[in-house]
Parts: structure tokens; C-alpha cells; sequence
């Protein structure tokens, strides 16, 4: 599951308490009926504005180290500060948006996001930059908190899958065009036209996603009740197996944040040596997670949630060791294993969050989003230190100690779950 279909409800579920009547009065949204289109249509485009903004600066930053002078530790805080924003503002947002509504919370966010976009490329220095950048993710969590709702409430229980499929879709369409993009505009005119670019495509997307989205006819404003949303919080914190899948998820984050915002250095430099707008196209390699994702339901019903962990990691860690290699296909190979082992893991770590989650499924989704993107941050900001210290050698070393640590973890669980069987009665006979 991707990082944007998380829950947003503030309410104690993940879907919001909606009327279940029979489907011939059934008012939602399905497939080839009013609106349904255009909705999804429009949900598309956000996702694609929202992640296009996001990770516009990763496929930059040997070019932005360039031009300010500073070493990749330094320019990989434009990645790091943006998740992190979102990370922090991921709860908050879901709150707003249930007292607010959904629509009007992501066309806030929306408007925010692309007014900062379009300044980012004005940005007199890398700390101007970095706050930007960090203005920039807090706004745009308003996106993946209240895209979910609105679907839960809007469509019909039977098309919600297929729904949020799609807002996954633009998710990853423009994570992927907004790095390849970049990198081939900037070849030609350098990393402030490039993102200048990006921005005027999420306003373009920002403007068409306002006017397409229907507006909502099931919401229910709720009340900002800060100790319910507290205490659902604290609930899902103290569950033992809930803390192992946020850890789970940022750990894999880590891995793959720290990879492909270092990855661009690598490849620029000997012996490699490759043109910004090769470099931007590697993050094709993209369309490999999509498939390992939607291939990680059957894994999990062959090997058990925790064989397809171990599975995940270990895909992982060889890619990461195969990185090493002073051969561009065998880099290239790299890269395939890890983005399909880290998005099978994300998937398979994300959506045993909700079947785990008894209550507040919205929180509890959110708090793993939330876990995935402070990896994310984590992941740019150490990756790119220690490659500064010790090469593409120190940040595979990072990557391998987080893989170690959702092995670890894993191992904790299966222990945890057989200690837990052995307690359970007999049943008298």
C-alpha cells in the first residue's frame, strides 16, 4: 500500500461513520455512475501534484551542491525537510479535515504547496531552500490525510478499492515524472528551471483537481477533540505489534530514501560519469515496485506476513551488496532488487496495520505514514552523510544496518507470537 492510502478520519474508524443503505438507495459514487469519473480523475491529478512536489529536489541535488557550494549531507535536507513536514503534519491534517471537510483541507493544502513551489525556485541559498521545502511537505500532508476519507464516505464499499487504487496510481506516476522530468530539464537549463517546471505542472493539476472533484454529499463535520485523538494514539503506541510495523516501515523507508537521494552523486561521478537527464531516468526503476507491490498479497498468502518480511529484506540487502559493484548494469540490478524488495515490504508491513488496528484504523494508518516518512527523512539525512564520509560504501553500510534492524524486529514478532500461542487454554474435550 502506498504511503498516500492511508486513513485521515479524525473519528475513532478508518471509514467514517457513513450510512449503509441497500444499493438501490445507495447515494455514492460507483463505477460508470454520475461523477465517479471525474472524481477519480481528479484524485489522480492530486496525487500526481502532491508527489511530483514532494521529491522534486532528489534527482537535483548533485547540481544544487553545485551551486551553493555544500557537500550532499547538506542538499539531501531538501528531501529530508520536505517528508519530515509531512511526517509532523500528517495527524494534524487528518483533525482539520475532519471538522473542515476533505475537500476543502486538500485544496488548501494544494494551493499552499504549489504557491511555495512556485517560490522554490527563487530560494537565495541552500537554507532558504530547506525551509521552503519544509513549508512545503507540512502542506502537502493535508493530501494523503483526507483523500481516503473523502473516497470511504463518497464511493460505494464495493468500488473503494478500485478508487483508491487510482489516487495510489497518481501517487507513484508523479513521484516517478516528477524526478525523470527534472532531470532532463535540468541538463538544459539547470535545477531552478527544472523545478520551476514541476511547479507550474502542479498548479495545472492543483486548478483541474478544484474544478473536477464533486463536492462532497456524505461529510459529517466533527468536533477537534484533542483528548479523543490523544488517546486513540496512545492506544495504538502502546500495541507491541502496531510499534513493530511503524518500525518496520520507517527502517525500509530509510533504506530506500537514503539510496536514491545519494544515488544521483554516484552516478554523476567516476567512474560512471552519466548526464543529468540519465541519472533522472533511473527513477524508472519505479515501475518495478509498482508490480512487487501488487504482487505482495500473494506472497504473504504463500509465506505468512513474516516469511514475506524476510523475503523483502533479504531481496533488499542483496540489492544493496550487488549496488556496490563498479559495473553500471550490475548498479542498475541493484537498484531493481532493492525498489522491489523495499515496496514489497512496504506493502506488506502498511497494510497489516489496518488488519491489525481494532479501533481508530485512521490514526492508525496515519501514525504509520507518519513512521515511513521520518524514515524517509532519516534515510536522505544519513545516507548522504555517510556517503560524504565514506562513499556509496557508507550508505550501503546504512542500508544494510536498517535491513538488519526489520530482520531483527521480525525475528521479535515470531517470538512474540509463539510465546503468545503457548499461553493460549486448551480447549477441554
Amino acid at each position: 500500500m502506498s504511503p498516500a492510502s492511508t486513513g485521515a478520519s479524525a473519528t475513532v474508524d478508518a471509514v467514517p461513520s457513513v450510512p449503509s443503505p441497500d444499493s438501490a438507495t445507495d447515494s455514492r459514487m460507483t463505477p460508470g455512475g454520475p461523477g465517479y469519473r471525474r472524481m477519480s480523475f481528479a484524485l489522480f491529478l492530486a496525487g500526481v501534484a502532491t508527489f511530483a512536489l514532494l521529491y522534486s529536489t532528489q534527482a537535483l541535488l548533485p547540481l544544487i551542491s553545485g551551486e551553493f557550494g555544500v557537500a550532499a549531507s547538506e542538499a539531501s535536507w531538501t528531501v529530508a525537510a520536505a517528508t519530515g513536514g509531512l511526517a509532523l503534519f500528517v495527524l494534524p491534517m487528518s483533525a482539520l479535515s475532519e471538522r473542515f471537510g476533505r475537500r476543502t483541507v486538500m485544496t488548501a493544502s494544494l494551493a499552499v504547496a504549489v504557491g511555495v513551489g512556485l517560490l522554490v525556485p527563487f530560494a537565495p541559498s541552500i537554507g532558504a531552500l530547506v525551509v521552503l521545502r519544509a513549508v512545503q511537505g507540512a502542506a502537502l500532508a493535508g493530501l494523503p490525510a483526507s483523500a481516503t476519507a473523502y473516497l470511504a464516505e463518497e464511493v460505494r464499499p464495493k468500488a473503494l478499492v478500485t478508487a483508491i487504487g487510482l489516487f495510489v496510481a497518481g501517487n507513484s506516476v508523479g513521484g516517478m515524472s516528477g524526478r525523470v522530468i527534472t532531470g532532463w530539464v535540468a541538463q538544459e537549463w539547470g535545477w531552478r528551471v527544472a523545478v520551476g517546471v514541476i511547479g507550474v505542472v502542479a498548479v495545472a493539476c492543483a486548478a483541474a483537481f478544484r474544478l473536477l472533484l464533486p463536492a462532497p454529499r456524505h461529510f459529517r463535520a466533527g468536533s477537534l477533540r484533542p483528548r479523543v485523538l490523544l488517546g486513540t494514539v496512545r492506544a495504538h503506541l502502546g500495541d507491541p505489534l502496531l510499534r513493530r510495523l511503524y518500525a518496520i516501515g520507517a527502517l525500509f523507508m530509510t533504506v530506500f530514501g537514503g539510496v536514491y537521494t545519494v544515488i544521483g552523486y554516484r552516478l554523476t561521478q567516476a567512474p560512471f560519469s552519466l548526464p543529468q537527464g540519465i541519472v533522472g531516468s533511473i527513477f524508472l526503476v519505479y515501475l518495478v515496485g509498482t508490480v512487487s507491490a501488487s504482487t505482495a498479497g500473494r506472497l504473504v498468502g504463500r509465506l505468512g506476513r513474516r516469511g514475506a518480511l524476510y523475503l523483502a529484506g533479504g531481496t533488499t540487502a542483496a540489492g544493496l551488496l550487488l549496488s556496490l559493484a563498479p559495473s553500471l548494469p550490475l548498479v542498475l540490478l541493484g537498484l531493481v532488487l532493492i525498489t522491489a524488495g523495499f515496496f514489497a515490504g512496504h506493502a506488506v508491513a502498511s497494510s497489516a496495520v489496518g488488519r491489525t488496528a481494532q479501533h481508530g484504523r485512521a490514526q492508525a494508518s496515519a501514525l504509520y505514514q507518519s513512521a515511513y516518512y521520518i524514515g524517509s527523512s532519516a534515510g536522505s539525512t544519513l545516507g548522504a552523510t555517510a556517503f560524504h564520509a565514506g562513499g556509496w560504501a557508507g550508505t550501503v553500510g546504512v542500508g544494510v544496518l536498517a535491513v538488519l534492524g526489520v530482520v531483527t524486529i521480525t525475528l521479535l514478532g515470531s517470538r512474540a507470537a509463539r510465546v503468545s500461542a503457548h499461553r493460549e487454554p486448551v480447549p477441554a474435550h
